[in-house]
């Protein structure tokens, strides 16, 4: 008997909403699969690691994974208005951080590298320190005056005022001013040496689970609930609609380009090693 093929995602409602169709079993035809859910900077070391069949991961760690790892063209995050936010007690502007201290949730994550990019022009003479705290620690640590300011990601973009924080900053209004394109926040990889035609099954079974998931959306909603870490329902709902759109069916030439354009900007800063042109052709394939 072939063993299961393992996948790791957030336990997020836009990827439990997602991939529900596929993980519970409900797809015919589709990979028997055993499915571990991880705060998405736990997924990004699997990656690193090499630990697991199929893993949503940041954006940002591509370059470190793309030897073993083929982008598959759907399943992740990219949207318009969905960026990270920059969050502060006070009202100010963005000078203001100069010297400061910033938590964030992760050093290899999207957001991360959104930051980074923005603050190069926005923080003359940059921030003074980067703390890494986990994701539910970072508004409580801004509103108690532990950190300065703090990097945001999900359903923060809803909750912030309820913890009396003000917007600084929204990384993903800055790089759309930037650049015109999606942000691309979370990709879905897959092993190379699975091969090519396992790789197309997998696309072709992440694209079905998307459609399940719109077709039916009240199929999923007690298994997203559940993994929602206490969000209200209403959070959840806000969260779905605004990760979940038309570029996790098909990330498509303009996504692939938002990719291209983060990693190349991303390099020229030194924030990754550079990706070779061709690193991301096996998305135009499948």
């Amino acid at each position: 008997m072939t063993e299961p093929m393992t996948f790791a995602h957030s336990p997020c409602p836009n990827d439990t909403f997602v991939f529900h169709a596929w993980t519970e079993g409900i797809l015919a035809d589709a990979p028997d699969v055993r499915l571990e859910l991880a705060d998405i900077d736990v997924t990004n070391g699997l990656a690193e690691r090499g630990e697991f069949d199929v893993l949503k991961v940041s954006y940002g760690v591509l370059p470190h994974i793309l030897g073993d790892y083929a982008l598959l063209p759907c399943g992740g995050a990219l949207g318009h208005g969905c960026g990270p936010l920059v969050l502060a007690a006070e009202p100010g502007e963005p000078a203001a951080l100069a010297g400061s201290t910033v938590a964030v949730p992760s050093t290899t994550s999207t957001a991360y590298l959104l930051f980074r990019l923005w603050a190069a022009d926005a923080i003359p003479g940059g921030v003074g320190k980067i703390v890494v705290l986990p994701f539910h620690e970072i508004m409580p640590a801004v509103r108690d005056g532990v950190v300065d300011a703090g990097l945001v990601i999900h359903e923060a973009r809803f909750t912030y005022g309820r913890y009396g924080l003000h917007r600084m900053a929204d990384m993903g209004e800055e790089w759309e001013k930037r650049t015109g394109l999606p942000i691309p926040l979370g990709a879905i990889v897959a092993r190379r040496s699975l091969g090519e035609p396992l790789l197309r099954r997998l696309t072709h079974t992440v694209r079905a689970s998307v459609r399940a998931a719109w077709d039916d959306p009240e199929a999923s909603r007690a298994h997203v609930l559940k993994h929602a870490q206490e969000m209200e329902p209403d959070v959840v709902d806000q969260h779905i609609d605004l990760y979940v759109n038309g570029f996790t069916a098909d990330l498509g030439g303009e996504g692939l380009h938002a990719v291209r354009t983060l990693l190349d900007r991303s390099a020229a800063l030194g924030l990754l090693p550079r990706v070779a042109a061709d690193a991301l052709d096996i998305t135009l394939d499948l």
